[in-house]
């Protein structure tokens, strides 16, 4: 039998007839980038490649050696054949097909199956094998429609400011914040009323410069020191929680947008006023529904709860097999 078109090793995902790695975690001489996100995108490797809207934010993450392609363009790698597909998780993400001897590997990198206007919706691409994330599998995370959840942001925010008290969100630098600025102003005028920490600027500007739409959010900490946030609503890092950046916001109160969300232990133990459950992953009828589209006859699973769904998937006739990467691990910061 002719050797795996992947295979992991001390970097992670290896591509012994194309000579690359798929989102190493060490320097490498060529990586696949699924996406920007500081779990799948390090510095220090001597080529990049990516989807081309992914471009601006990874040399924000790893400098300028970041070549790209269009989605379904396909490219000739050694013996190997590689196209990059929309996986819907944030902008430029992208699901990576490795054709070896006419036998198709699809790794999905992080994805979502809900609408997102700041990237394209994920592709279904058929494959043999296909490399899932699961870092939702369990039954338990179902997600409510995105519409459905911004407009309980928005009520929260309004009910918060007819109080005067300041509305603070803590969301991931990168896709989350993007998501939540983007929806706001399909629902309400933000003008004037839109703020995002600093740190979350530089990559706010590189969406921009993707042509991703956002609202206007300056930095508050740039407005004087007299401005009154009592009927404002401030995206801001994960980082910031229980620092003295928050004691500007007088009698604020904190949420989080997180799928995490989805279970009340984690918000109380992270004392927020709020949770909203907003992911950027599939949950878990979106990962069903994904792998059994891709018609794969074998399923690798990656992240999160990869053994609950190997054993269910296999329990129901589907080869799978759970692939530990120890520096794979998941990301809570990031959902």
């Amino acid at each position: 039998m002719s050797a795996p078109a992947l295979s992991a090793d001390d970097s992670g995902l290896y591509c012994a007839a194309g000579d690359f790695h798929i989102d190493p975690w060490r320097p490498v001489k060529r990586a696949i980038i699924t996406h920007a996100h500081g779990d799948h995108a390090r510095p220090g490797s001597d080529a990049y490649l990516c989807a081309e809207p992914g471009r601006l934010p990874l040399v924000l993450r790893v400098g300028d050696r970041v070549q790209t392609l269009a989605y379904g363009q396909q490219l000739t790698i050694n013996d190997a054949r590689v196209s990059l597909h929309p996986a819907g998780h944030v902008l430029g993400s992208a699901q990576v097909r490795v054709e070896v001897g006419g036998d198709v590997w699809v790794v999905s990198g992080d994805y979502k199956r809900q609408a997102d206007p700041t990237c394209d919706p994920f592709e279904i691409v058929s494959c043999r094998v296909f490399i899932s994330e699961s870092t939702f599998g369990l039954p338990v995370y179902r997600w409510e429609p995105s519409g459905f959840v911004m407009n309980e942001l928005v009520d929260w925010w309004q009910n918060n400011a007819d109080a005067g008290r300041p509305s603070i969100v803590l969301s991931y630098v990168m896709g989350k914040t993007q998501r939540i600025m983007a929806s706001l102003a399909s629902l309400v005028d933000c003008e004037g009323r839109l703020f995002a920490h600093g740190a979350l600027q530089k990559m706010n500007e590189a969406y921009r410069a993707s042509s991703v739409y956002l609202p206007t959010a300056p930095n508050p900490l740039e407005v004087g020191d007299g401005y009154d946030f009592s009927k404002a609503i401030i995206l801001a890092p994960p980082s910031v929680a229980g620092t003295p950046w928050m004691g500007r916001f007088k009698r604020g109160v904190t949420a989080r947008a997180s799928g995490w969300m989805r279970v009340r232990g984690r918000r109380r133990r992270l004392a927020l006023d709020r949770g909203f459950v907003l992911s950027d992953h599939a949950d878990w009828p979106g990962l069903l529904c994904t792998i059994f589209e891709t018609k794969a006859e074998r399923v690798v699973l990656t992240h999160g709860n990869s053994t609950v769904l190997a054993r269910y998937l296999s329990e129901r006739g589907l080869p799978a097999e759970a692939l530990t990467l120890d520096r794979w691990g998941e990301q809570e910061e990031q959902e």
